[in-house]
């Protein structure tokens, strides 16, 4: 596949700005279900006529449907939404959630699917688990390295789509609920608020690590890759994407034609591949945060990524100069691009001559129309000339083609009126539009109500409960609490180089104490982190281990290679929102899945809970990210340690630096609480409910541990002494 530079389409000038600066597909919102709900998305006539004006130009369109969908959405919204869009020739559509995949798949098998960067996919055996569903493109992981590309590129036939421009989110992308949980704006509905880009102080045992001049300890600066595009395309990206659907379409020309220029010369002359330093200021004019970064693809995080300063609040006068500057250069963009006509070329050839039909002749490609007309005079005065004929011919006006070369062929006594040469030139572009798109449009069956998966019923049931530690700590602590049967053990609990030695111990004194035991593998899982796991993966089984918790896609992919899929107790960053997503996993082999931090009570009770899981109480993970707040502030002690993030209205959010597998996990500031909800709890029928132990101590442990025994199982009346957040049990989200 020769290599694509896709462009952000938020408004339909900004994907006609795109195309003119030579965009080869626009990635574009409609109306519903888009990450930028936002963004000036088309409603259903505008994309579709967006669909025909792309494929004219032999360009590609891809339609954004990366949210996560509600039961009724799936059930009667989305087939209706998609179908005329289909039917036009959509070229592909992105998603994030499982149910999405699993009921497009099944409607639209034809329809090429891409699965979004939401879905945080960072290595070859959860790429491999996507390919196996039919589905032809992922979007990496913002996170990754050109090795980690390569290898997918290695293992799976899909094209690869990575970003190589724009602004970097601060979180795995699919794995961030900070915006959701504190604002309760979803980005996992396109509604991010962006707390990643606010002030925060940050403070480790023993001093604040930052001040004024380095407060944005989550901003990362904007991405640029033009240094090094050579070698993200040697590491088998097929797909360059540029991110900026909600930016100007100045922005989007201006980014494109630059990508452009470097793209082709990559191509064309890679032995000689070089960036002008002109080139690289007028990007950065364009716009920048705080300079450039060349993303992950040569370093695992690090300072010199972040926009650790806010330099809009850094004096109005360097503010106004960069804007002025900034005005200057979009208007020469628009000069460039944005003002200017885009048409496609095409070639043509008219007969006439008197007494027999005129015929006009178009060539596009291998497309080919004829058009006649009858009508055709001898000439009383005087004749048509060839020039005159052409110059009629030749004004196409707003249609989407221009000739590139005419012939005209004409008698010396021929007349027409001009009208007749509009009219037969007006039918010909037709014909040739209609020729050209006729092998976009499709057909489809019109789709029966859905039928919604039967429900268990709900009714109150004996409670089991389960614990997640973190800590040796609150292991023990919990084992005071005979009523908790199942424990997860975190992964940041055993050392890498002992875990065939400590993970069987664990085993067999938990198992004589008459606890089930799972293993809580980590929440992002890169390319050969699970190495010296993997080889035990089935001992530990045999060993006596109830199963594994998964928290993403690649570890998914790796017990579903070692054939434990049935062993796999999905965490809540696999989401299952919606039925489907819920069938999805249960046809993978996925033996239970844990219920979304995002749904209310009234949700979670039309919800199939029977092999579900809630979390009832625990410090949120709000983020989880490949940067480390204290190296980038301090320095990596190459330990794990806890840092406190407070905001800008004196909230502490606990930050957990997990070195084993290198990253940081930021906690809610309080926890989540549903003591007093207990009966509802019960009445949704599930068949566990969690308490997740994170950063408490021995006493805090066993004190919650003792709080949800006596209010679960024995039914009677405590209280929690302390401040904590119901989540969105009450609440939910858009």
């Amino acid at each position: 596949m020769r290599p694509e530079l896709l462009a952000p389409a938020g408004s339909y000038e900004a994907l006609q700005a795109a195309l003119t600066a030579g965009a080869d597909a626009v990635y574009i919102g409609g109306s519903k279900f888009g990450a930028r709900a936002f963004a000036e998305n088309l409603d259903e006539k505008s994309l579709c006529r967006a669909i025909d004006e792309v494929h004219l130009k032999g360009k590609k369109l891809y339609l954004t449907v990366n949210t996560l969908l509600k039961q009724q959405e799936l059930d009667w919204e989305l087939y209706d939404y998609l179908k005329p869009y289909y039917e036009q020739g959509l070229d592909a559509v992105i998603v994030q959630d499982y149910g999405v995949l699993r009921s497009i798949r099944r409607w639209f098998p034809d329809l090429p699917v891409h699965c979004s960067t939401q879905m945080t996919i960072t290595g070859p055996m959860g790429a491999k688990l996507l390919e196996e569903q039919g589905v032809t493109r992922i979007v990496t992981a913002r996170e990754l390295s050109l090795q980690e590309i390569s290898s997918i590129h290695q293992t799976t036939n899909l094209e690869i789509e990575s970003f190589v421009h724009g602004a970097l989110c601060y979180c795995y992308s699919g794995q961030c609920l900070f915006s959701s949980i504190i604002g309760g704006r979803s980005g996992n509905r396109g509604r991010c608020a962006q707390p990643c880009r606010l002030p925060y102080q940050v403070r480790d045992e023993e001093r604040t690590l930052n001040g004024a001049q380095d407060a944005y300890a989550l901003s990362p600066k904007d991405m640029c890759t033009l240094d090094i595009l050579p070698d993200i395309l040697k590491a088998g990206v097929t797909s360059l994407k540029i991110e900026g659907r909600m930016k100007k379409p100045a922005y989007t020309a201006g980014v494109v034609g630059i990508y452009r220029k470097y793209l082709d010369l990559c191509l064309s002359d890679p032995h000689n591949y070089r960036v002008d330093e002109k080139d690289m200021k007028e990007l950065a004019a364009i716009y920048n945060r705080d300079g450039f970064n060349r993303g992950y693809y040569q370093v695992r995080n690090g300072r010199n990524m972040m926009a650790l300063r806010n330099k809009k609040n850094e004096g109005l006068k360097q503010a106004a100069r960069e804007s002025q500057i900034r005005e200057q250069v979009y208007e020469q963009i628009k000069n460039r691009y944005t003002d200017r006509k885009s048409q496609e070329k095409i070639k043509g050839s008219f007969t006439i001559y008197s007494d027999t039909p005129a015929i006009l002749t178009l060539y596009a490609g291998d497309h080919v129309v004829t058009v006649e007309r009858e009508g055709v005079q001898i000439a009383k005065n005087q004749p048509l000339t060839t020039e005159r004929i052409e110059r009629q011919l030749r004004k196409t006006g707003d249609s989407p083609f221009v000739f590139e070369s005419l012939d005209i062929f004409a008698g010396d006594d021929v007349f027409v009126p001009m009208q007749f040469l509009n009219e037969i030139r007006r039918d010909g572009l037709a014909l040739l539009e209609d020729e050209i798109l006729r092998q976009y449009h499709r057909e489809c069956q019109a789709l029966e109500n859905p039928s919604e998966q039967k429900k268990s019923k709900k009714h109150h049931k004996r409670v089991k409960l389960t614990a997640s530690v973190e800590t040796r700590e609150q292991l023990t602590a919990l084992l005071k609490v005979d009523e908790i049967e199942s424990l997860y053990l975190g992964y940041e609990i055993f050392e890498p180089k002992l875990l065939g030695r400590q993970v069987p111990e664990l085993i067999q004194q938990l198992s004589s104490m008459g606890k089930q035991i799972y293993l809580a593998l980590p929440h992002a899982v890169r390319e050969g982190e699970l190495d010296k796991l993997e080889p035990y993966l089935k001992q530990f089984v045999s060993d006596g281990l109830s199963g594994y918790l998964v928290r993403n896609l690649e570890s998914f992919g790796i017990l579903k290679k070692h054939n434990l899929e049935s062993y796999a107790v999905l965490d809540y960053s696999i989401y299952t929102l919606n039925d489907q997503a819920q069938q999805f996993w249960k046809e993978q082999g996925a033996c239970k899945d844990t219920a979304s931090l995002e749904q209310n009570d009234r949700e979670l009770m039309r919800r199939c809970n029977e092999n579900s899981e809630m979390m009832v109480y625990g410090y949120l993970p709000m983020m989880v990210s490949a940067q480390c707040i204290k190296k980038n502030l301090s320095s990596c002690m190459k330990a794990n340690e806890h840092l406190k993030l407070k905001d800008r209205y004196g909230k502490d959010f606990i930050v957990q630096c997990c070195c084993n597998t290198c990253y940081n996990v930021i906690y809610n500031s309080v926890p989540l609480v549903l003591l007093k909800e207990a009966e509802q709890v019960k009445d949704l029928g599930m068949q566990s409910l969690r308490l997740s132990f994170t950063t408490e101590d021995y006493d805090a442990t066993q004190k919650a541990a003792q709080l949800y025994v006596d209010r679960y199982l024995h039914e009677r009346s405590v209280e929690y002494k302390g401040e904590y957040t119901k989540g969105h049990f009450k609440r939910g989200i858009e």
